[in-house]
């Protein structure tokens, strides 16, 4: 029987900059899926990159008085380089100015869509976002201002190509409420339908190439404009695949996949609940099947922003903190619904109370009760008894609770039910006490030996299977617990501490 498919996407960002601790929650939180599926035995293919044909790129380069692809190619390699500071699984990082399979999949797309009637050409006169690339009609706007940004529009003037999405109002709002194209959580999926029941109007997808100075992909046959960076960009998914150049590659990972998951940021599920969607129907393609949004993280109670300078660097975080903090903080502290406010505090307090002072302790006084009272020789598992049968079954129960929760993408929830053994652990020794189990033992106890034997099993036991569930979340962390908890030659390595107590002054 062949294991289930999966294939997991973030958003591909902007690279006008480098990249922010907002995006690097979704990188995790999208390495926590894949990672959690191959640990399942499912086929997993993750794949992230970079938006490379940007307006805000031209402005941004145009500012530093630099090559547009001179600026891109330097920040989208901090893009990339997360990858081990966040230790990052993913399996293709797809680049849009550079990548050979995106613009023959970006023209192959174009063409299937024309084919099917839903491009026509048009004067058009609307207010543009620069920051959002996107037209806004006066009534989307707070004060004349664009919500997301603060900024005032462009009164922009031209010829474009335009897609008709209004065709596709009735088939998406049915797919959304019937769950066919499952968005996460409820409150993203009623917004994008009310949006879908106000009307949804056609959208330019081209820009005149003089406009866009010229960066971008050609519109196929007029090369007098470029691809709307959206239509651009939301091509990746099928285009990194080898959509239009290696059908097999595609089929076996879009087309056949169980799951086909794009994780995104409350900012632009328009674009991915409703333009892309009506992209693929009208070029005959399957749809992704689940999209979860994550709402952002703020500092000080503003959004962290590339353009706002409201931004924590990931990569200097893990630097400062180590990958386990930064990771177990975004997964652990950010709600499934709900901005979170990013401190160094925060992270801090997080890193010492759960990772240093829970799960660290726990593991070294483990093994060093193993090394005290057994000299390092794990017993043999044994059957449970009442004062350790609470532990056991919260082993038991984690990897199923674990799933449920990473299928409602519940990071929060899943990093929790995880945690649940740390607590029933200590819990464990603080009610079996092993010290006066030893005590009694060499007072001539043989029932005292053999129920500490019991306990030590358990709790080994208990260490091994965090380990092995903690390794989507913080796989470094979860590998040193598996070697700490490892026999070698019958006998347990010394204890080490895991985590070091990181100094409040580093705040």
């Amino acid at each position: 029987m062949t294991a289930p498919r999966h294939y997991i996407t973030t958003t591909i960002p902007y690279v006008n900059a480098r990249p922010h601790l907002g995006f690097a929650l979704e990188l995790v939180q999208a390495d926590v899926l894949a990672r959690h599926r191959r640990h399942r035995g499912d086929q997993v293919r993750f794949l992230s990159g970079t938006d490379d044909n940007s307006l805000k790129n031209v402005l941004a380069a145009e500012a530093e008085g630099i090559n547009v692809q001179v600026l891109v190619d330097r920040n989208a390699e901090a893009f990339a380089a997360l990858r081990d500071p966040l230790a990052l699984s993913f399996d293709d990082f797809i680049r849009t100015s550079r990548d050979p399979r995106h613009r023959i999949g970006v023209e192959r797309l174009w063409r299937q869509c024309a084919e099917s009637g839903d491009l026509y050409r048009k004067h058009y006169e609307g207010l543009y976002c620069v920051g959002c690339e996107q037209f806004y009609t006066p009534a989307d706007l707070v004060d004349g201002r664009c919500a997301e940004h603060g900024t005032e529009p462009q009164l922009v003037a031209e010829e474009n190509w335009f897609f008709r999405l209004s065709h596709y109002a009735d088939t998406l709002h049915e797919l959304i409420s019937s769950g066919a194209l499952r968005i996460k959580p409820a409150a993203r999926r009623n917004e994008v339908l009310a949006l879908i029941a106000g009307g949804l109007h056609d959208f330019s997808i081209s820009r005149s190439h003089t406009r866009a100075r010229g960066w971008g992909i050609p519109v196929p046959g007029d090369a007098s404009q470029v691809v709307y960076v959206w239509w651009d960009a939301l091509g990746n998914y099928v285009t990194s695949l080898g959509y239009g150049a290696n059908d097999e590659a595609y089929e076996h990972w879009w087309v056949q996949s169980e799951q086909r998951v794009h994780l995104v940021g409350k900012g632009v599920v328009r674009f991915h609940a409703v333009y892309w969607p009506a992209m693929l129907l009208s070029a005959g393609l399957p749809l992704p099947t689940d999209i979860l949004v994550h709402d952002y993280l703020t500092v000080d109670g503003r959004k962290i922003s590339k353009s706002s300078g409201t931004t924590v660097d990931p990569a200097d975080l893990v630097g400062e903190f180590g990958t386990d903090a930064v990771r177990w903080w975004l997964l652990r502290e950010v709600p499934r619904v709900g901005d979170a406010d990013f401190t160094r505090e925060r992270l801090i307090a997080r890193a010492n109370a759960d990772l240093a002072g829970g799960l660290g302790n726990l593991v070294n006084r483990v093994v060093t009760m193993v090394h005290r009272y057994r000299q390092g020789h794990v017993p043999p598992p044994r059957a449970s008894t009442p004062a350790t049968e609470p532990l056991t079954t919260t082993c038991r129960n984690a990897p199923r609770h674990v799933d449920a929760a990473l299928s409602d993408f519940d990071f929060r929830r899943a990093a929790a039910a995880v945690w649940k053994i740390v607590e029933e652990a200590n819990r464990s020794i603080d009610n079996t006490r092993p010290w006066e189990l030893a005590k009694a033992e060499q007072g001539g106890d043989q029932q005292a030996g053999s129920r500490l034997d019991t306990v030590l099993a358990a709790l080994v036991q208990a260490c091994r299977v965090l380990a092995d569930q903690l390794e989507p979340f913080i796989p470094d962390a979860a590998s040193r617990i598996a070697d700490q908890c490892a026999a070698i030659n019958g006998s347990l390595p010394p204890a080490n501490p895991l985590f070091p107590r990181i100094n409040q002054g580093s705040a």
